[in-house]
């Protein structure tokens, strides 16, 4: 378990500790679920949890997501971002969500792909503005953004503007990863994403 998902779930303990005591029933049920990492039955009972309270939605996002329905995990996501908008951690999940979405399509989907990618992206930059631009985890997911979504335009190049776009969105990844070597420069995976990206560039210069 990565430490940004150790934080997670502590938080969500810490965070529902309060609820949980006292209303106790199906969101203690989901979390004891969850934290088994029996995703699957954790959104069985949070399912019947109180819809509109803001741990049950971030515990049943994040166990939507965990099990890879990232459709419900968007939903549940977007509801809680309404009740705390001011919850980083709703806004890069959501953005996973969307992301992985985006890269793996259902056919209903495939003509929704760039709104996912744009979505994803707005979503990792208002995680940054909330938590901090310094933001490692935040600013390789949306690094990996820019870059997933300028290989899928690529495709579809028909004039040099577009061609410039996508050249511009490979840019923006650049930029980002290499934010994340001021902090870790020993990060022999970034550097070599960084390697792949430009050389997407050369390819389309």
């Amino acid at each position: 378990m990565n430490y940004f998902k150790q934080t997670i779930i502590l938080l969500f303990v810490f965070s529902s500790a309060t609820s949980i005591a006292q209303s106790g029933g199906y969101d203690k049920l989901g979390m004891q679920a969850m934290m088994k990492g029996d995703y699957k039955s954790a959104i069985n009972q949070l399912q019947k949890a109180d819809a509109k309270n803001a741990n049950v939605l971030k515990m049943l996002g994040y166990s939507y997501f965990q099990s890879g329905d990232f459709e419900n995990s968007v939903d549940a996501y977007s509801k809680l971002i309404v009740l705390k908008p001011s919850d980083y951690s709703a806004y890069y999940y959501r953005g996973k969500a969307r992301l992985n979405i985006a890269n793996d399509p259902k056919e209903s989907l495939n003509q929704m792909r760039e709104g996912f990618y744009l979505s994803a992206i707005k979503d990792f930059t208002k995680a940054l503005e909330i938590n901090g631009e310094e933001d490692v985890q935040l600013l390789q997911n949306r690094g990996i953004a820019y870059k997933d979504y300028a290989i899928f335009k690529s495709y579809k190049i028909k004039k040099s503007v577009d061609k410039n776009a996508c050249i511009a969105t490979l840019n923006n990844s650049v930029s980002d990863l290499q934010k994340i070597l001021l902090v870790q420069p020993q990060r022999k995976d970034i550097l070599s994403l960084i390697d792949f990206v430009k050389a997407q560039i050369t390819s389309l210069k």
